[in-house]
């Protein structure tokens, strides 16, 4: 009798082949899945990595995002403060108000608040220096609050077109040189301190907080990141040449300011130590070679640093030296700028390492080295 069912019809070599493929994909579909527990520990993972790079990601964006508005705004406060300086609009001003009116019509201001009412146009409070309380900033009310005891004139609050919040006292003995294209007017003219971030967090100076170098102090304290009294003088920024800190200049870039800035020459190409110079606001404000000693003892606790050559021997204190080592790319050393230029092509330095410290005498091509910290003085 004719067996018609389809088993019977299947040869034994394939039913053999046929199981064998079934359990072959089943045995393929169970080794390539990922189990309940495979998918939450990858995603755990996942978010760890995620909790520990974003916030830096965010830091490091939020510095060049405020550093850039930094550039950007005094460049154009400066571009018209030199306009008013050519059309004899800058000086002879007996107050800050009468000036800020005049400025208006330079550079575009929404809002204007008076002494009285300084908190409607900028900040109530302000972080002058990390780890102190935040100064009250309807306390600001004339220029010696910013540190010019000389000027007798009031301060001003006034909100920029671009998001800009600023405190400006008018400096009443500006003078102006409506001939020269390179005067630094806004230096001669006021004190400024300004908000690039308008009232948004954190209102701290070096971050969204900066000044202008009349702006020497804040309400009386010092606005110095390391003690002044045991150091001699003021640090008022510590900057990396990355994530927003300073740039280099080029050299028509440099040709451009060097006389406002106080440089002698210009290197050919990308110049940081003018880029430098250029964000503390001249050579003035960069440290001497006695300064940079005296921050060598200070950071090794000793009084035996040379101010020529190497000194060995040493040990770098890590929490005086943090502030430095932060902004570095270096991991356990940093490099900084002094105000001595040594022609075109070289400026000199003092190298911070972790056991010795040594000043370099600016041989070479060295104004292009990318590594160096900017280190700004209040004087």
């Amino acid at each position: 009798m004719k067996n018609n069912t389809k088993e019977a019809s299947v040869k034994p070599n394939q039913r053999n082949h046929a199981t064998h493929f079934t359990h072959s994909t089943h045995f393929l579909t169970r080794a390539n899945a990922f189990t309940l527990a495979e998918t939450l520990i990858t995603l755990a993972i996942i978010g760890v990595v995620a909790a520990i790079t974003i916030p830096s990601l965010v830091k490091n964006y939020n510095e060049k995002a405020w550093s850039t508005a930094q550039d950007v705004f005094t460049k154009r406060l400066e571009v018209a403060t030199r306009q008013m300086n050519t059309e004899e609009k800058l000086a002879g001003y007996s107050n800050t108000m009468d000036f800020v009116n005049e400025l208006k019509k330079y550079i575009k201001i929404t809002r204007v608040c008076d002494n009285k009412n300084i908190t409607k146009c900028f900040n109530k409070e302000v972080i002058w220096n990390e780890g102190e309380d935040p100064i009250d900033m309807s306390t600001i009310k004339n220029a010696a609050s910013l540190g010019q005891d000389d000027w007798d004139t009031d301060t001003v609050a006034v909100q920029f077109a671009n998001g800009v919040n600023a405190i400006i006292a008018y400096n009443p003995n500006t003078t102006q040189e409506p001939f020269n294209n390179t005067f630094a007017a806004t230096a001669a003219s006021m004190a400024i301190l300004y908000d690039v971030s308008g009232n948004k967090n954190p209102n701290m100076n070096g971050k969204d907080i900066a000044h202008n170098a009349n702006v020497t102090q804040l309400a009386g304290v010092s606005g110095c990141l390391l003690p002044e009294d045991e150091l001699g003088f003021c640090i008022s920024q510590i900057l990396g040449p990355q994530n927003g800190g300073y740039g280099p200049l080029t050299k028509a870039q440099c040709e451009e300011q060097k006389g406002d800035l106080e440089i002698s020459a210009c290197y050919y190409e990308d110049d940081y130590w003018a880029g430098a110079v250029a964000k503390c606001g001249g050579v003035s404000k960069m440290p001497s070679q006695d300064q940079l000693t005296k921050l060598a003892n200070y950071i090794y606790n000793t009084d035996s640093v040379s101010s020529s050559g190497r000194t060995s021997s040493l040990a770098m204190d890590p929490e005086k030296a943090s502030q430095f080592l932060s902004a570095s790319p270096g991991s356990n050393y940093f490099n900084v700028w002094s105000g001595q230029e040594c022609g075109a092509l070289s400026a000199h330095e003092r190298n911070y390492v972790s056991t010795y410290t040594y000043w370099y005498g600016g041989n070479g091509n060295t104004r292009n080295e990318r590594n160096l910290l900017a280190v700004c003085l209040d004087q």
